[in-house]
């Protein structure tokens, strides 16, 4: 038996901490047995940032392959399918932060229809949320990881109630951010993206 392998990337610089430290914090807090490793070099560098998580007492599968795939970022997320199997679920942001390399020009925004039919072909189910408009909405762009945080939970795939995952937020944010980051949790649970 194997624990539940949950691989959580992003582009370096814009996200993947502290969706990392509020999931990792609402395990502890839910007696829930977990390891977490990081990858903070390359996010230095401004690539992939990427988290594991195995949630249980067990091993990560032999092939490596991870059960859930959440991407903050719908282009690395594409990247990150070649670490994963027949078998994952993938829950992704289908919009793309702006990055700096876009926003002055020097680099294409890509085809987010054309990413999302390709990440649907490799995905045993796929969940896609415009999580840049839903964190907007909350008030806050940065809680792009608290909405994908929410759609997330929503599948009911984490061994970690949403009870917990808010308590959670609640903890981790700091106070001027709080609700913002709770209102872009809920927004991204109502999604409902279930396989």
């Amino acid at each position: 038996m194997y624990g539940t392998t949950l691989k959580i990337v992003a582009v370096g610089g814009l996200g993947g901490l502290p969706a990392t430290l509020v999931l990792g914090e609402a395990a502890l807090q839910s007696g829930k047995p977990f390891r977490v490793s990081e990858n903070h070099t390359v996010a230095q560098r401004g690539m992939v940032a990427e988290s594991t998580f195995v949630f249980g007492e067990q091993d990560v599968a032999p092939d490596g392959a991870a059960d859930i795939l959440l991407g903050l970022d719908p282009l690395e997320t594409l990247h990150a399918l070649d670490r994963c199997g027949a078998r994952t679920v993938v829950v992704t942001s289908i919009s793309a932060p702006p990055l700096p390399a876009v926003k002055g020009g020097t680099s294409a925004v890509p085809d987010l229809e054309n990413l999302r039919a390709l990440i649907r072909r490799r995905a045993a189910c796929l969940v896609a949320v415009d999580a840049v408009a839903l964190a907007r909405q909350a008030g806050s762009e940065q809680a792009v990881e608290m909405v994908m945080l929410g759609a997330l939970s929503a599948t009911g795939l984490l061994p970690v109630t949403s009870r917990r995952i808010r308590e959670s937020i609640r903890a981790r944010s700091s106070p001027a951010f709080v609700a913002a980051s709770l209102d872009a949790f809920e927004f991204g649970f109502l999604q409902r993206g279930c396989c």
